[in-house]
């Protein structure tokens, strides 16, 4: 494939991702609803600060601070004019950071360029055309190109029409591309697509790298892995799983992920052939740390699926299990936390 992170993976075996920008900006004043890209500008030592602690902790391979960063995300906080801007900031802001730690560490690291999903329905269900969201996430990927990224890395997605238009966006850049679906919906993604309906479409679009991100928790994340995994598909797998279950406590959500849990999700996603090992929402650096001391100290081992399941739970349990398509069209996620 010859490109820098696949290059990484053919050398060290695997690759350690990042965790939340939410969840971990909120602790440092970032208040709901408002959007962290807009922080890239305003508040850029945050940024720097989340990005440190990543790299810190061990990660190979850091986000930018633009998952929400299309025009049509940011009109919702009347910033749809500051696309290009916004992005860019976010951009070189990774790009400084993994120099910086380079200068201290002598350890090199990847900028990959997050482009989350535009927020709106496609047609016949809503307004969203194919051109149209092709022309935003191409002003999306050319800004964080400009930014200095390393890598494309699509998020969150929930609906084959985005994924295309997302991948033909970026492969007009020329750099690798990942894409990344989340499946929160009984085995399913919210537009009702299949781990491996997703791997087969990923896959003839031209993608690099494809996996699941975010959803319920590291289980079901796993089991999505293997979704995709039947497919039998030669590309490298992200596994980026929430940290823990997402519940509501006091009015807001918290994770219940320990960073022994995460450790041990990190191994088993190893185990099952995941080759880009990272958190999502709810996971900080200290997380990360500790699924990369796992990783590190612990040899590749065959899957024990009963040790699996006692460490992280059964998947989709107590969840009944819907196999037709289409079945949550309107209930979308917001944003990566």
């Amino acid at each position: 494939m010859g490109n820098i992170l696949s290059d990484l993976i053919d050398e060290k075996g695997w690759c350690v991702a990042d965790g939340a920008t939410g969840t971990n900006l909120f602790n440092r004043g970032l208040e709901t609803g408002y959007p962290p890209e807009l922080w890239s500008v305003e508040r850029p030592e945050e940024i720097t600060w989340l990005h440190h602690g990543f790299l810190k902790a061990g990660s190979d391979l850091i986000l930018t601070n633009s998952f929400g960063g299309t025009r049509f995300r940011l009109a919702l906080h009347n910033a749809s004019d500051r696309t290009r801007e916004l992005n860019i900031a976010a951009a070189r802001l990774a790009r400084k950071s993994v120099e910086a730690h380079f200068s201290i560490s002598g350890r090199q690291a990847i900028v990959a360029g997050s482009i989350g999903p535009t927020g709106e329905l496609f047609e016949p269900f809503g307004q969203l055309t194919h051109a149209s969201a092709l022309a935003s996430f191409a002003e999306q990927a050319e800004a964080l190109v400009e930014g200095g990224v390393d890598v494309l890395w699509i998020e969150t997605m929930s609906s084959t029409e985005e994924v295309a238009a997302a991948i033909e966006a970026a492969r007009k850049t020329g750099l690798p591309i990942c894409a990344t679906m989340t499946f929160d919906t009984a085995t399913r993604s919210m537009m009702g697509v299949s781990p491996g309906d997703f791997a087969k479409y990923a896959v003839a679009r031209g993608a690099n790298f494809i996996g699941a991100n975010c959803g319920i928790g590291p289980s079901e994340l796993l089991h999505s892995i293997r979704g995709i995994l039947a497919e039998n598909v030669n590309l490298p797998l992200v596994a980026k799983g929430n940290c823990g279950i997402p519940a509501y406590v006091d009015g807001s959500i918290h994770y219940h992920g320990t960073p022994k849990l995460m450790a041990e999700y990190a191994l088993f996603a190893r185990d099952i052939g995941a080759k880009i090992i990272g958190g999502c929402c709810g996971t900080s650096p200290a997380h990360v740390a500790a699924m990369v001391s796992a990783l590190n100290t612990t040899p590749v081992r065959d899957l024990d699926e009963a040790a699996m399941v006692a460490a992280l739970g059964k998947a989709w349990a107590g969840v009944k299990i819907n196999n037709a398509k289409g079945n949550s069209r309107h209930n979308r996620r917001g944003r990566r936390l």
